[in-house]
């Protein structure tokens, strides 16, 4: 897999939760933080997410913000 994002962390899917017409991804990274995306039900089905599976959670931004109190 090439990419141009910077930010590509390997992690597995840990829930998908399938809407209509979204679906919400959960993955765990190695370090047991979680990212949840969200994602069409398309996209899912056809990448064949499913709970234990290795993926990628790709990170490409043209904005972070970041807040501090």
């Amino acid at each position: 897999m090439k990419s141009s994002a910077r930010n590509n962390l390997k992690g597995r899917v840990v829930k998908v939760n399938h809407g209509a017409v979204n679906s919400e991804v959960t993955i765990e990274l190695p370090d047991g933080q979680q990212i949840v995306s969200i994602i069409t039900k398309y996209s899912a089905e056809n990448l064949g997410l499913a709970k234990g599976k290795d993926v990628y959670a790709v990170i490409k931004a043209s904005n972070v913000m970041v807040a501090a109190d």
